[in-house]
């Protein structure tokens, strides 16, 4: 799967289906501090993520007055 991170911006390829779960403990990436999204849509934590799937990586921002 193609994997786009945000913050810094990267691209990295990782071979095989995960969990959501799993690919951001992979990559050392708190699952409550990252959104993961395929085709414009968030995905579950327990969400399956297949091996030809596109996924973004966000870091969640909070803020305002």
């Amino acid at each position: 799967m193609r994997v786009l991170l945000r913050n810094p911006t990267r691209e990295i390829e990782i071979d095989g289906r995960r969990r959501v779960h799993a690919l951001l403990a992979e990559l050392a990436l708190n699952r409550e501090s990252h959104l993961v999204i395929r085709n414009g849509t968030l995905v579950p934590g327990d969400g399956e993520l297949g091996a030809d799937d596109v996924i973004e990586i966000r870091p969640v921002i909070s803020g305002g007055t």
